[in-house]
C-alpha cells in the first residue's frame, strides 16, 4: 500500500471549471454538454448541475443547460477552477454596535 503522504487532495467541482457532460438523453444516446460549470440547482427537489454552454454548438454557445444529477453519465474536468478561499470576519472589526 502507498503511504499516506503519496495521497493527492480531494476532488472538488468548482464553479469556474471548464467540464464536459455526458448524461442520458433518448434510447441509445447520451447527451454531451461542453462549457463551463455554474453550480448546483435545485427545481422541485432535485439536484441539477448548470452548465454553461461553449461554442462548441455555435447557436447553444452562451445557454445556460441544466443537467440533472439522476441523467449525468461522466463529467471530465477539463480544466479545473480554483476554489475562492473563505472570507473570514475579522475579530478585530467593530460589529454592529461598535
Amino acid at each position: 500500500m502507498a503511504a499516506a503522504a503519496g495521497r493527492k487532495g480531494s476532488i472538488v467541482l468548482t464553479v469556474g471549471s471548464k467540464v464536459r457532460v455526458r448524461s442520458a438523453s433518448s434510447e441509445n444516446e447520451s447527451l454531451i454538454s461542453n462549457g463551463t460549470f455554474r453550480g448546483l440547482v435545485s427545481i422541485g427537489g432535485d439536484s441539477s448541475l448548470a452548465v454553461e454552454l461553449d461554442a462548441t454548438v455555435a447557436e447553444e454557445q452562451g445557454r445556460i443547460r441544466l443537467v440533472p444529477l439522476n441523467a449525468v453519465l461522466a463529467i471530465d474536468v477539463l480544466e479545473a477552477a480554483r476554489a475562492e478561499e473563505e472570507k473570514r470576519a475579522d475579530p478585530a472589526s467593530p460589529g454592529y454596535f461598535g
